[in-house]
């Protein structure tokens, strides 16, 4: 008697920052067969160095990857966050050299507000604020950051992630994570992060890969 195929679960973690985000994925993970256990970091006084701490104390290995979702703009504001970003970075080599679970390290350049932005077919480049406001018709960026239904307002009609991904696909970015996935029987390997210093100041972003690994 042949045993009854196991069903794998997508299953994921993801660490992020921001209203904005939780309540982006909180809702996208409601749209789409997946499981994704969501870990929101306070950065307010800690910066990149609270993301560190969160992801050593978070145990859970119950999944198939886990990502790390950060803006760049902390890197130009405030002095001393190369270091801490440093040690997030070389910590998610460490963890994916060694094989067990996946660590990506998604970075957005300079923001979240900015890749909300490239949802939309006509932007091009606008300043986000002023975006927001006058073609998204938020009074505020405040307003923007606490919508909680921010998923739907940026997948609807012609807006989606899929616009965003053809927006940044192809392109240098600052951080890029190489990496495959066996689909079959769900393997997921990085085999390298290039965190390209010289790209800092071109806005960009690496969340293609989020949503190629959870989409398949």
């Amino acid at each position: 008697m042949s045993r009854p195929e196991r069903k794998l679960q997508k299953r994921f973690v993801v660490f992020c920052e921001g209203d904005t985000e939780y309540n982006y994925i909180d809702k996208m993970r409601k749209h789409q067969d997946v499981q994704i256990a969501l870990k929101p970091i306070n950065m307010h006084g800690g910066g990149y160095t609270n993301f560190l701490k969160k992801i050593k104390t978070e145990s859970q290995t119950n999944c198939l990857a886990k990502f790390i979702i950060v803006d760049a703009d902390r890197l130009m504001k405030h002095q001393g966050e190369k270091d801490s970003f440093l040690q997030l970075a070389e910590y998610c080599r460490l963890q994916n050299k060694k094989g067990t679970i996946p660590h990506f390290l998604i970075v957005n350049n300079p923001d979240f507000e900015y890749v909300a932005c490239l949802h939309v077919p006509e932007y091009k480049g606008q300043e986000v604020t002023r975006f927001l406001q006058t073609v998204l018709g938020f009074q505020s960026l405040e307003q923007f950051k606490k919508n909680t239904e921010v998923y739907e307002c940026l997948n609807n009609g012609e807006r989606s992630y899929q616009v965003l991904i053809q927006k940044i696909q192809g392109k240098d970015m600052f951080v890029k994570n190489t990496y495959s996935v066996k689909k079959k029987n769900f393997e997921i390997a990085i085999s390298r992060t290039d965190v390209k210093w010289e790209l800092l100041d071109r806005k960009g972003s690496n969340m293609e890969e989020f949503f190629n690994v959870i989409d398949w």
